[in-house]
């Protein structure tokens, strides 16, 4: 099969127990090229009923599939790998069109998703849990791994091919029927990603597809047949999943936003760090959770370093994500491009140094896009509302310090708690960054603190609500219960 990848493209739909629908409910909204703003397509929003009808035929499904042998259930797995990295740059061109993110970082993303696929295929071995014979006189205990029934998904629009991954190959996996409500503003990738999971040979009700807006996630939340539910998201939207999931006796892992730091030392190779630390901050236009945009430096390096970040910086070019040559693409929408210049505003009106500003950047032929560049401010303070807050957009902001206690200080006096990252060629440095820094993702000498798809993604404070987290071991914990089975066999 091919997927189409050339707009506009036909109404989004809905894919329940093996067939395609159309929504049901009364709302919906238009899919928009953040780089051309072009109308790509019509997404529909689902009704309670369309939400009953998924769950419902995931829990028809669950009975069956729960008990199929587990080599059988990752064979669709083998397949989904095989279909994905075949579908590759079809993906990333139709990810590239409704989000704005250039090929390359689309690639990326894809890839990453990819190795969920193959890091769930080792469940076997992943779901084993443990024996201990003789525990007590004439007493052997086991404990095993159980599913517990369909699980959902509901995914942001910043990465709209990795993220499902993180949650669904391990869902299904483990023996549960999956329902996935990905973003309703780049909702076209999930639809190609079904549509390969369709070839792939699950079962007709294990996994689901349901587009919407609020009211459809808290259908979600609300219905009795899920079990649990996945979230990633904004902070706010993050809080509002676990306490209303959590009310409803659901399982829950609710990642919200980020505001992440540098931290570069006097030791670090002023070079290096300066080009990771611009990719971390303006990959992706700095619509990501890891996107590492405050960066806290020693004094004693500090306007040599500035001079490296902003040299980096100018050197990065703006543009539509499939042109060659395209170092940042364009913001999800224009009020997100609005939302981002108002708070490169309020950093101006609170004092902070703006040494390069991205506001008036223009893209031939591409006019009526989403385009900002890259935007630096020097001098920036913990107080200022551009420290604080998560901007989502290509903005950094450097400050000095005396030392690693200011520094480590700078990153734990943050709401969030979600990555920091450090360079540095001191080792004992690097322990105690290891040890202080009150955040899930830590980076030595890497600018972003990405993990590997068989580590968990970290967060804490601000940035994660729940106790089990994505990706890794957690997911199997997430989506089984264990049962612990106490036998007495003794000798007649």
């Amino acid at each position: 099969m091919s997927l189409d990848t050339t707009p506009p493209w036909g109404d989004v739909r809905n894919y329940i127990a093996g067939s395609w629908r159309e929504p049901t409910g009364d709302d919906g909204q238009d899919v928009i090229d953040p780089g051309t703003g072009e109308t790509l397509t019509r997404v529909g929003f689902s009704s309670a009923a369309d939400v009953d009808t998924a769950v419902e035929a995931g829990a028809d499904a669950f009975d069956e599939w729960s008990r199929t042998s587990v080599e059988a259930r990752i064979q669709p797995l083998f397949e989904l790998k095989r279909l994905l990295e075949e579908h590759q740059d079809e993906l990333a061109e139709v990810l590239v069109r409704e989000h704005g993110k250039t090929v390359g970082e689309a690639r990326g993303e894809l890839r990453r998703g990819i190795e969920n696929v193959e890091v769930a295929c080792g469940i076997p071995s992943m779901m084993q849990a443990g024996h201990l014979p003789n525990a007590a006189p004439d007493i052997d205990e086991t404990a095993v791994r159980k599913p517990l029934g369909v699980f959902a998904a509901v995914t942001p629009f910043n990465f709209p091919g990795m993220i499902p991954l993180w949650f669904l190959p391990y869902a299904v996996a483990t023996g549960n029927a999956f329902v996935l409500k990905p973003s309703e503003q780049d909702p076209v990738v999930a639809e190609r990603l079904f549509e390969l999971i369709d070839e792939a040979g699950f079962p007709d009700g294990v996994v689901q597809l349901v587009h919407g807006g609020a009211d459809t996630v808290n259908a979600l939340l609300d219905h009795d047949g899920i079990e649990g539910v996945s979230f990633v998201g904004s902070t706010p939207v993050a809080k509002h999943v676990y306490e209303r999931a959590a009310v409803n006796g659901k399982r829950v892992q609710a990642q919200g936003g980020a505001k992440n730091h540098v931290v570069v030392t006097e030791t670090a190779d002023l070079e290096f760090a300066a080009d990771k630390t611009v990719s971390s901050a303006f990959a992706c236009g700095g619509e990501r959770c890891l996107a590492n945009d405050v960066v806290v430096v020693e004094a004693g390096v500090y306007d040599e370093f500035v001079d490296r970040v902003l040299a980096e910086a100018e050197s990065r070019t703006v543009g539509y994500g499939l042109d060659e040559g395209t170092d940042i693409g364009a913001l999800i929408t224009p009020e997100h491009e609005e939302r981002v210049r108002e708070l490169i505003a309020s950093g101006v009106d609170e004092g902070a140094d703006l040494l390069l500003d991205g506001r008036d950047v223009s893209v031939d032929g591409y006019e009526d896009g989403n385009f900002l560049g890259p935007t630096v401010f020097g001098d920036v303070d913990p107080a200022m509302r551009i420290v604080r807050e998560e901007i989502f957009g290509p903005v950094l902001g450097l400050m000095s310090v005396a030392d690693m206690d200011e520094a480590i200080d700078v990153v734990n006096r943050s709401d969030f708690g979600n990555a920091a990252s450090l360079f540095t060629a001191s080792g004992a440095d690097a322990r105690r960054f290891r040890h202080e820094a009150d955040v899930g993702n830590i980076g030595v000498n890497a600018g972003t603190a990405a993990p590997m798809a068989f580590f968990h993604f970290g967060g804490r404070k601000d940035s994660f609500f729940g106790d089990l987290h994505a990706q890794g071991q957690d997911m199997i914990h997430f989506y089984t219960d264990e049962t612990v089975y106490i036998e007495r066999w003794p000798d007649a």
